[in-house]
Parts: structure tokens; sequence; C-alpha cells
């Protein structure tokens, strides 16, 4: 009985690629965390931009790392499902904004 392996558009990662998934993984925890536990050594601005760019870094290294969502061809449509799903939640959340804002100008005072 031969194991062959052949899932459709499903690319596992080695033990290489998740032990550096887990170390960047760690470093953008342990980053921000350090920072905050000690906010008297920083500014509240470099702390909350800390945050916000280790958090989108941690995306993206769980993304590429963990899912393996890279631009190969059998990826592709993983991709194309993530971005619908970005620009969709994006579209929500800045239409609701924008339609309290729009409610909150014509309110009657």
């Amino acid at each position: 009985m031969s194991h062959e392996h052949n899932a459709a558009g499903a690319s596992h990662g080695n033990t290489k690629q998740y032990t550096i998934g887990f170390i960047l993984s760690v470093l953008l925890t342990v980053v921000p965390f350090y920072m905050v536990m000690n906010n008297d050594s920083f500014s509240r601005g470099a702390i909350v931009a800390a945050i916000t760019i280790t958090a989108v870094a941690q995306v993206l290294v769980q993304l590429v790392y963990f899912l393996h969502m890279n631009s190969s061809s059998e990826q592709r449509w993983n991709v194309i499902a993530f971005i619908y799903t970005i620009l969709t939640v994006a579209v929500l959340l800045i239409g609701s904004v924008w339609i309290m804002n729009y409610l909150h100008s014509n309110m009657m005072i």
C-alpha cells in the first residue's frame, strides 16, 4: 500500500519552517509585552505603535509559516479568498463608521 501525499492545494511545511514561525511568533509576542510591562521606559505612542506593528507582523507570520499562504499556484484560491474576506470586512467597518458619523452629524441638538 503506497502512501501518496497529493492533497489538492495543501502544501505542508517542514520542521524548519514551523520552528522559524514559532520563534518569530514568540518574539512578536514578547516585545510588546515587555514594553507594556515596562511602560515607564517607553512613551504611550511608542507602545501603541509597537503593539500595532507587531500585531500586523504576527498575522503575516501566521499566514505564511502556519497557513502556508504564498504566491504559489496551489495557494492562489486561498489567497484570493483571504483578500476577499479582508475587503469585505473593511467595507463593513468603514461603511458602518461612515453611516454612524453621518447620523451623528445630522442629529438635532
